[in-house]
């Protein structure tokens, strides 16, 4: 054709292709000033990023053991408890513990390898001449006979024993007797020391002369820490949306004492 009818006819603008749809934007294409504080979102969809771990507890079904075991505990909250009970709920503190564990280590119960050969080397002796050796005792009968004859110099219970029946009445039988107690956390800890799976009471009745020094200590400390104790009443702890309830009745009950106050004067 001639170049006339070239320019004569209008230049066509090219056909733009579109862009890819998961093709990067034109604002990504941009030179990046700073590396350090680049966006970079993730993407959680399938084959992107992987999922942050989730706390899924709320939709778990424990089981039935589980779910009355927290129940139990809270219902104890909520209700009010007897001082006979709720003083099973202070225990002695760590410290407390160590040196009472320290001292009932060293009146372990003999093994029955043990008790058997030292009876078999009493054969012949005077009963004077081979005596017992001190150990810790244990059992709620037997600790109940040593407490009732005023034998136990210590007496040791567990917090946790079921029924509490059992042991509810140890305290008020130790102060009337006038012996030191004290209240551990877990009965498997207790059974440890006597050399037991579990134990509900233990007492101790005698200890060697270097060891007096030390229970001495141990029965000043827990005569004021729990034969000296007030009895209070445990448990009446609302939950927050009880709380904050009784909160607006108390403050309505205080606007209303106000008023009458006020029509008085």
């Amino acid at each position: 054709m001639p170049k006339k009818e070239l320019q004569g006819k209008k230049a066509q603008p090219k056909k733009r292709v579109p862009a890819a749809p998961l093709g990067p934007t034109p604002s990504s294409l941009k030179v990046k000033k700073s590396t350090v504080f680049e966006k970079r979102p993730r993407n959680y969809r399938i084959g992107g990023d992987i999922q942050p771990k989730t706390d899924l507890t709320r939709f778990v079904k424990w089981p039935q053991y589980i779910r009355l075991q927290r129940q139990k505990r809270i219902l104890l909250q909520r209700i009010k408890v007897p001082p006979s009970i709720a003083q099973f709920q202070h225990t002695c503190d760590k410290t407390q513990f160590t040196q009472l564990a320290r001292l009932c280590k060293k009146l372990a119960p003999e093994t029955k390898a043990a008790k058997k050969q030292r009876l078999a080397d009493m054969a012949g002796k005077k009963a004077t001449e081979t005596k017992a050796p001190a150990v810790i005792k244990f059992g709620i009968n037997h600790v109940t006979e040593l407490v009732e004859a005023k034998a136990a110099k210590l007496v040791i219970i567990s917090h946790d024993v079921e029924p509490i029946e059992l042991v509810c009445w140890l305290p008020a039988l130790c102060k009337k007797k006038d012996i030191p107690f004290c209240i551990v956390k877990s009965k498997a800890r207790l059974g440890q020391l006597v050399g037991q799976k579990t134990c509900t009471a233990a007492c101790i009745t005698t200890v060697k002369k270097e060891d007096q020094k030390e229970l001495e200590v141990l029965c000043e400390s827990f005569k004021a820490a729990f034969n000296e104790a007030k009895p209070r009443w445990g448990g009446g702890i609302m939950g927050m949306k009880s709380q904050h309830i009784q909160r607006r009745k108390d403050m309505l009950i205080e606007r209303e004492n106000a008023k009458k106050t006020g029509l008085m004067a």
